[in-house]
């Protein structure tokens, strides 16, 4: 029996796509193994959502060539579909396997190992002999940009035990200027919703209560499919679900959120009241140069829709500092944009100059120095953020999904999560908590 260990880099997206091919291996008859020397067989998933995350994941590549040189190391996901071919040159690796060939998997692995076996000498064990089959990895990648299939991964588990990430699309259309996924993942392409649904069920049957729906582009679902609906449709079928008792969404755009979506969607009890808009900035030049598809206010309107038709919704947010070209008054702009909306949660990033995408060549560059100031000024802003959007629940009884056992301060505790996505801890009493929904009165904060 081969083992096999996988390292995952990146977003929930490559997660789910992780967890499935560990899934599609098991159930040819590998052993699963934990990512340390003695595996067979070393796959990483890789990103090349940033410079840092492709330095991160030939790291990880090398890690796993010498923690066994005589193993199979196999490169998937985006730095792969990114680099291309040149990746072959790597001596680290010996098989890349690109986006939308994944399903591909346990039958590239086969065929590999059988002509690694038919090319061995015998008896020569040296590490150059069993390292690779030839001096060249071999190579399974596509043209993702022509591509309109969707590739059907799926999973019955995941590593969470109680709240399951579901795959629903792939793919972007946005181009925005700083980001290289639309070339590294291609255009949109939606999972057929008998397909989604299926998977649920078996999640629900599994003992899964919350389902958290993502994507690559995740308001694009549906737009590619015509003759169906969209992901308002898709919502409302997941809610019929039996077993299913909190449907949690992923990032969204707020182009999305009509006041049709935001009406409907309100009427559906399992809907966590729980939305994530990927703002990025609050300065109408930025966004502009960030080739984002909506200004502040319409951004804003979006905000206040959500907070007609929910209660105290939480909303959450991502946003980029040291943009190219971003002056201290787009910045200011920005700031006193995120004090206007008060989100629940903002994460902050720096700018990460991505070679590929028109954002690296833009003049204006900002120095990191100037980034790192400017990051910690919204940093302190969050959590003054944080505290005054959780403040209003304290003395409220609200229902808690118990995710794990954890300790704390020296105590055993149970930890989870509310619908609005506000993490709630308990001391342990004795009783197993792990996967149920239970009633807590909020007592206080506690900002990190």
């Amino acid at each position: 029996m081969k083992k096999v260990a996988f390292h995952n880099l990146g977003c929930k997206v490559n997660a789910y796509e992780t967890d499935a091919m560990q899934q599609l291996l098991e159930e040819r008859g590998y052993e699963v193994v934990p990512f340390a020397p003695g595996a067979d067989i070393y796959i990483i998933n890789t990103c090349s959502v940033t410079n840092m995350a492709d330095r991160k994941s030939r790291q990880m590549l090398h890690k796993a060539k010498k923690m066994n040189p005589g193993a199979i190391v196999v490169a998937a996901g985006c730095y792969v579909q990114a680099e291309g071919e040149a990746l072959g040159e790597d001596h680290a690796i010996d098989i890349i396997v690109g986006n939308n060939r994944k399903t591909e998997l346990p039958e590239i692995l086969a065929a590999y190992i059988e002509e690694r076996e038919k090319n061995r000498s015998v008896g020569d064990d040296t590490e150059e002999a069993v390292s690779a089959v030839n001096d060249h990895a071999s190579s399974f990648l596509l043209d993702i940009n022509h591509t309109k299939e969707y590739e059907n991964l799926s999973v019955h588990r995941t590593a969470e035990h109680t709240r399951a990430y579901i795959k629903v699309q792939d793919g972007c259309n946005q181009f925005c200027s700083y980001c290289i996924i639309p070339y590294t993942r291609g255009r949109v392409r939606s999972r057929l919703q008998e397909d989604i649904l299926r998977e649920v069920e078996t999640l629900a049957d599994a003992g899964y209560q919350e389902v958290v729906l993502t994507g690559i582009h995740l308001s694009s679902y549906g737009i590619d499919r015509k003759e169906e609906q969209g992901l308002m449709k898709l919502i409302q079928a997941i809610h019929e679900i039996p077993g299913i008792e909190r449907i949690r969404l992923g990032s969204i755009e707020p182009r999305v959120v009509t006041e049709e979506f935001a009406k409907t969607l309100a009427g559906l009890p399992k809907l966590c009241p729980h939305f994530h808009l990927s703002l990025q900035s609050g300065s109408d030049a930025t966004l502009k140069r960030m080739n984002r598809k909506y200004t502040a206010e319409e951004f804003y309107a979006t905000c206040e829709l959500l907070r007609r038709y929910f209660d105290r919704p939480a909303l959450t947010t991502d946003v980029i500092v040291g943009f190219p070209q971003e002056s201290e008054e787009e910045f200011a702009e920005t700031k006193a944009f995120l004090e206007k909306v008060k989100f629940y949660e903002t994460h902050i990033f720096k700018y990460s100059r991505r070679k590929g995408t028109p954002a690296a060549k833009m003049e204006g560059q900002i120095l990191e120095e100037t980034k790192t100031q400017r990051s910690h000024v919204l940093l302190e802003l969050n959590q003054r953020n944080r505290e005054a959007y959780m403040e209003q629940f304290i003395g409220e009884s609200v229902k808690v999904l118990f995710e794990e056992k954890i300790e704390r301060e020296g105590q055993d505790c149970w930890t989870g999560h509310t619908m609005r996505y506000l993490r709630v801890t308990v001391p342990d009493h004795g009783q197993e908590l792990g996967g149920k929904i239970c009633d807590c009165i909020l007592r206080e904060t506690d900002v990190e």
